[in-house]
């Protein structure tokens, strides 16, 4: 279906033979240098990246020395860009990080909520267990804001306020890897309570060909780029610790092996960056390749097909890799009685810059 609503359908869903939703997308693949080699609807959307923009806010993190300072490890740094499942594994690690960084989880400025995972909050049901700050999603990232704040001697108490060192220090630091100047990003709260980015998705997009180029370069690069490669190389090497079992980020950096990373962002922004090859070289890429993903209506069952779906047209990967991923691309629709009740379609199109020209 190509119809438009606010801009171009990329998926359909179906009951039966009936049209039940449609779903409005933009997207942007850029290079390392930031040139739009490819689009679909709306690729300056102005996107709210939610959680997506975690690696360039650990990014202003790990500048200011704390990971060193406090003794925090590869896998710390991968929670700190993740938005995990609370699994005990995740948990443990942010109470880890809190106490490497001398504080305490009453210090951390988010709060407990329901897991993203249906296994642990059976099992918290089970337990009757209420989950704490660090059980959040996004305790990775506040453990870490709290050690970044210590790093730079300011104090701790309001680290997640807009004015606060560290997050001016955070709101410059998106900016500049985002090759904007700091007034052209504007500023929301986000779930997890710190501030939250919007910028041009294709900026986003420019972003994680950063941090995949940083990881093909090579020991002498500049200290922005060894950053972003220390980033990637954390994500990919604990994908586990970026979401957990049954998530797609970690299922789509188990599956490629280190060739790209991918993070999702609340409702329904994805971003994806692929270190360079023959295959992206191919695309007219020079340097990594970067791929953002906006679906208007949140729905990231929809947001994962598309992603999914990008990676077959760009032809990334192997037929092998990508088929891991057949089950977040194509995804069953059943009712309570495992019926098959209808189905998703997929229409997104991606077009050479140069034709729309």
């Amino acid at each position: 279906m190509t119809g438009r609503v606010n801009g171009p359908v990329a998926a359909t869903t179906y009951r039966g033979d009936a049209i039940e939703n449609t779903h409005v997308a933009h997207l942007a693949v850029v290079d390392a240098q930031g040139g739009l080699l490819y689009g679909f609807g709306d690729p300056s959307r102005m996107t709210l990246a939610r959680s997506a923009a975690k690696p360039a806010q650990a990014l202003a993190v790990l500048e200011t020395g704390a990971l060193e300072r406090f003794g925090f490890e590869e896998a710390d740094l991968a929670l700190m860009c993740g938005s995990h499942n609370s699994e005990d594994r995740h948990i443990e690690r942010a109470r880890q990080m809190i106490a490497k960084a001398n504080a305490s989880e009453a210090d951390l400025r988010c709060g407990g909520h329901a897991p993203i995972s249906d296994a642990v909050y059976r099992s918290w049901i089970k337990r009757d267990f209420t989950p704490g700050a660090v059980c959040s999603n996004c305790s990775g990232k506040h453990a870490g804001m709290l050690a970044g704040a210590q790093a730079i001697g300011a104090d701790v108490q309001d680290y997640h306020k807009a004015d606060h060192p560290l997050q001016l220090r955070v709101k410059h630091t998106v900016a500049d890897v985002c090759d904007l100047p700091d007034e052209a990003v504007q500023w929301a709260v986000d779930g997890c309570n710190l501030p939250t980015p919007a910028f041009p998705l294709e900026r986003l997009a420019r972003l994680y060909a950063k941090l995949a180029d940083a990881a093909a370069q090579s020991s002498e690069a500049s200290a922005r780029s060894a950053a972003l490669a220390r980033i990637y190389r954390a994500m990919t090497r604990y994908p586990e610790m970026v979401a957990g079992e049954g998530r797609f980020c970690t299922a789509l950096m188990r599956s490629f092996d280190g060739a790209l990373v991918g993070k999702l962002g609340a409702e329904a922004s994805y971003a994806i960056g692929v270190r360079p090859n023959e295959q992206t070289a191919r695309l007219g890429a020079k340097g990594a390749l970067g791929i953002a993903v906006k679906v208007e209506d949140g729905n990231t069952t929809v947001l994962y097909a598309v992603v999914a779906q990008l990676l077959t047209q760009l032809d990334i990967g192997t037929a092998a890799q990508r088929a891991q991923l057949e089950s977040f691309r194509a995804p069953p629709m059943r009712n309570t009685m495992g019926v098959e009740t209808g189905r998703l379609a997929l229409s997104v199109a991606l077009e050479p810059v140069s034709a729309k020209q």
